[in-house]
C-alpha cells in the first residue's frame, strides 16, 4: 500500500469546518487522543503536511484537515483525516475537549483512529475506550512502541484487539512504521470486515465509561472511575498474559485492581522510564528547575552570539556587492535617479540589511530552541512556571501559551483558546506580548551586544552578554506574572481553572527533522515575512527621508514632532518614530532607525557591530539611550499581525486597543523608572 497525500485545508475550528464541509464526498477519519501521544506527527506522516509537532502537550489547539491516499487493490483511495485538539476525556472541561467531542458526535466519522501511548497505556487507554463508547468503528493506533520498547514494555497488540473486537496496530509514527497496516485496518473497519459483533458488544458496554454531556460532577466521576478500572484490568492482561483482565465490562475485586497496577508498573523497567525520571529531579526540582532554566537560556544566547557575527558579515559584503550591481543595471536602462535611488538605497539595501542582520541569530537560535523541544525540555519548563501563574490567579496553561509566544505572539494569542476561562483567557491574550517573540529576538541580541560588548558600558564577553540575555527574557516572564496577577484582581476576577499536562518522556531529537522545521517554519518564514514588510517600508522612509517639508524632510519633521514627548523616556523622537513606523513588523524597527539617522535618507553602506555602535552614538545615544531602546523593545505594542489576532480572538475592538496600550503603559512606565535611577546615581551626567 503506497502513500501519498495533498493538502485539504488545517487549523480550522468547528465551525469553519462544518461551513467547509466535505465537497467531495471523502470519507471522514477522525484522530482522537490524549496530547502528546503523537497524534500530529502521525497525521503529518500519512497527509504529507507539515503541521506543526513538538515534544509536549497542547500543539493542536484546533482542527487540522488534510486527504490521505493509500493504494487498496490496485485502486487509489482518498481519506479526508482529521486531527483533533490532544485531550485526556470526552467529558468536555476545555474547548478543545469540546471540538473533539462535537466533531466525533455530530460529523459521524466513517472511522476513528484512537491513537495511544504503547509505553503509558494508562493514561491514554482510557479515551481510547470513550471513543469506542461512541462508535464501534474504532481502529487502535499502539502509536510509539519504540518508547514502549525501550522502556522495557511488552504490549500484546492481538490480546487487546481480542478484547475490544476493534483492530489495534502498532505503530511509530515519527519512524513510518506500521502505517500502512494501520491504513489497512481503517479500510476493514469501514467495510465492516473486522469483528463487527464484539466491536459492538465492547461499544455498547463501554457507554458507562461516558457520561451524558450534560451529567452532574458525581455522574462524570463514577464513569470515570469505571473507566480507569477496566483499563487497569485490560492493561495487566495485554502487558503480562497472565489472563486477569476478561474482557470489557467484567467484575474484579480491589485486591486484583491493585495487582494489575503494579504489574503493568514493574513492566516499564528502567529504561527511558528511569532515566526521565532521574534528569526531572535535576530538570523540575524545587531548588534546581529555574538556575537550570537560566542556564540552558544563556547557553543558547552564547551560541547564537559567538556564532553569528561572522556570517552577518559575510552577508553585508554579499548584498553590497549585488547593490552595486544592481545601481550599474538600472542606470545601464535609462533608470532616473531618484527612482534608482529608491529602488536600490530603499528598497533593496532595507531588505538586504534585514537578512544580513536577522538570518544568522536566528539560523542558530531557532533549532537550538527547537531541540530543546523536541528532547522534551520546554514542557518542564512550562510545568515549573504553572506554579507561578497558579500564584498570580491564572490558569497555568497561560505558560504555555507563554512559550509559544517566544515563537510568535499571534500564535502565543491563537494558543490561548486552550484556556477555558473566559476572563483568564483574556488575560493571557493581553499578556502575551510583554515575552519576547521571534521578531524582536535579533534586535535584542543587537542592542545588547553593541552596549555591552561594542564599547557602550564594560565590554562584557559573550558570556555576560548572554547572562544579559537570558536576564530580560526573565525579566519579560516577570513583568508578565504581574500583569497578569494585576488583570485577575481588577478586570478578570474570578476562580483560577485547573491545569493538568502530562510530562513527556525525554526523547532523543531528529537532528535532520530540527533542522528542516527550524528553517523552513521559523527562520525562513520570519525572514520572508519581514523581507515583504522591510522592503516596501525601505521605500516609504525612503520617499519620506528625501521629501522636503520646509526646512526639512517628511521623516525629520515627524522625528522632531515627537522628539519632546521621547525624551521624557531616555529615548529621541527619531527612535519613538522608527518603532510607530515598524508597527507591521517589529524587524524593521534597526533599519527604519538608521535610515532616519543616516544622511541622505538611505542605510549606510555596511553595517558591523562597531559602525553601527559609532552610527548610534554620534546621533546622541548614551548608556541610557541603549537601556531605554533595549526595554522599550520587550515592552511595548505589538506588531499589526498580533493586533489583528487578539482583534479576532477576544471578538472586539475594545480588546485589540487594549492589547495595544497594555504593555506601552508598561513600557514607559519601566522606562520613567529608569531614567529616575539614572539620575539619581548620576549616570545621566
Amino acid at each position: 500500500m503506497g502513500l501519498t497525500s495533498f493538502s485539504s485545508g488545517r487549523g480550522a475550528s468547528l465551525r469553519e469546518y462544518v461551513a467547509i464541509g466535505n465537497p467531495d464526498g471523502l470519507p471522514l477519519i477522525a484522530l482522537a487522543g490524549n496530547a502528546n501521544v503523537g497524534k500530529s506527527t502521525l497525521f503529518n506522516a500519512l497527509t504529507g503536511l507539515k503541521q506543526h509537532t513538538g515534544n509536549w502537550s497542547g500543539k493542536t489547539v484546533s482542527l487540522a484537515s488534510g486527504v490521505c491516499r493509500a493504494r487498496v487493490g490496485g485502486a487509489e483511495r482518498r481519506l479526508l483525516l482529521v486531527d483533533l485538539p490532544g485531550c485526556r476525556s470526552l467529558d468536555p472541561a476545555s474547548p478543545e475537549e469540546g471540538i473533539a467531542r462535537d466533531l466525533l458526535v455530530k460529523s459521524a466519522p466513517a472511522a476513528v483512529i484512537a491513537v495511544v501511548n504503547a509505553a503509558a497505556l494508562e493514561s491514554s487507554l482510557p479515551l481510547a475506550l470513550q471513543v469506542l463508547a461512541l462508535t464501534p468503528r474504532v481502529v487502535i493506533c499502539l502509536n510509539l512502541i519504540d518508547e514502549a520498547e525501550r522502556s522495557g514494555v511488552s504490549v500484546d497488540a492481538a490480546r487487546l484487539a481480542g478484547r475490544l473486537g476493534v483492530p489495534v496496530v502498532p505503530c511509530s509514527a515519527r519512524n513510518g512504521v506500521g502505517l500502512s497496516a494501520l491504513l489497512e485496518a481503517v479500510f476493514q473497519v469501514m467495510n465492516g470486515e473486522n469483528d463487527a459483533e464484539t466491536a459492538q458488544r465492547a461499544h455498547e458496554r463501554c457507554a458507562a465509561f461516558l457520561p451524558a454531556e450534560n451529567a452532574e460532577g458525581a455522574e462524570n466521576e463514577a464513569a470515570a472511575i469505571a473507566c480507569r478500572r477496566e483499563c487497569t484490568r485490560l492493561i495487566a492482561d495485554v502487558l503480562c498474559g497472565n489472563g486477569a483482565g476478561s474482557g470489557v465490562g467484567n467484575s474484579e475485586g480491589r485486591g486484583a485492581e491493585n495487582g494489575a497496577v503494579n504489574v503493568a508498573k514493574g513492566r516499564r523497567g528502567t529504561g527511558g522510564a528511569g532515566l526521565t525520571a532521574r534528569l526531572d529531579r535535576i530538570a523540575v526540582g524545587r531548588w534546581t528547575a529555574f538556575p537550570i532554566m537560566f542556564l540552558l537560556l544563556m547557553l543558547v544566547f552564547y551560541i547564537t552570539l559567538i556564532g553569528a557575527n561572522r556570517p552577518s558579515e559575510l552577508l553585508f559584503s554579499v548584498f553590497s556587492w549585488v547593490e552595486k550591481l544592481l545601481i550599474r543595471l538600472l542606470d545601464s536602462i535609462g533608470v532616473a535617479a531618484w527612482l534608482r535611488d529608491a529602488l536600490a538605497l530603499g528598497m533593496f539595501r532595507t531588505a538586504a540589511w534585514v537578512v544580513s542582520v536577522m538570518l544568522p541569530p536566528m539560523a542558530i537560535f531557532f533549532p537550538l530552541f527547537t531541540l530543546l523541544e523536541d528532547l522534551g525540555y520546554l514542557p518542564r519548563a512550562a510545568f515549573c512556571l504553572d506554579r507561578c501563574f497558579a500564584r498570580c490567579g491564572s490558569c497555568g496553561k497561560q505558560a504555555l501559551t507563554i512559550s509559544m509566544g517566544f515563537g510568535c505572539n499571534a500564535a502565543g494569542v491563537v494558543g490561548c483558546r486552550i484556556i477555558p476561562s473566559r476572563g483568564e483567557r483574556l488575560a493571557a491574550m493581553l499578556t502575551n506580548s510583554l515575552v519576547p517573540c521571534n521578531g524582536r529576538f535579533p534586535l535584542l541580541i543587537t542592542l545588547v551586544s553593541l552596549l555591552l560588548a561594542g564599547g557602550g558600558a564594560g565590554g562584557l564577553s559573550p558570556v555576560g552578554c548572554a547572562a544579559a540575555l537570558a536576564a530580560l527574557i526573565v525579566l519579560a516572564v516577570a513583568v508578565s506574572l504581574g500583569v497578569t496577577k494585576l488583570l485577575s484582581k481588577t478586570l478578570f476576577r474570578g476562580e483560577a481553572s485547573s491545569f493538568l499536562m502530562e510530562l513527556p518522556p525525554y526523547r532523543p531529537p531528529k537532528i535532520a527533522q530540527v533542522l528542516i522545521r527550524s528553517m523552513l517554519d521559523r527562520t525562513l518564514h520570519l525572514l520572508g515575512r519581514a523581507v515583504l514588510v522591510a522592503a516596501p517600508a525601505g521605500l516609504v522612509i525612503h520617499a519620506a527621508a528625501n521629501i522636503p517639508a520646509g526646512s526639512c524632510t517628511l521623516l525629520s519633521a515627524f522625528c522632531s514632532l515627537l522628539d519632546p514627548f521621547a525624551r521624557l523616556f531616555g529615548l529621541d523622537g527619531t527612535i519613538l518614530a522608527a518603532f510607530i513606523l515598524g508597527f507591521p513588523a517589529n524587524e524593521i524597527v534597526l533599519p527604519i532607525l538608521l535610515m532616519a539617522y543616516t544622511g541622505g535618507g538611505a542605510l549606510a553602506e555596511t553595517a558591523t557591530g562597531a559602525e553601527l555602535f559609532s552610527i548610534l552614538s554620534s546621533n546622541g545615544w548614551t548608556a541610557l539611550t541603549f537601556a531605554a531602546v533595549i526595554i522599550f523593545t520587550l515592552f511595548h505594542w505589538p506588531c499589526s499581525t498580533t493586533c489583528l489576532t487578539i482583534k479576532k480572538e477576544a471578538g472586539g475592538l475594545k480588546w485589540m486597543l487594549l492589547g495595544i496600550a497594555l504593555p506601552t503603559a508598561v513600557g514607559l512606565l519601566i522606562l520613567a523608572a529608569v531614567k529616575l535611577a539614572f539620575s539619581v546615581t548620576g549616570l545621566l551626567g
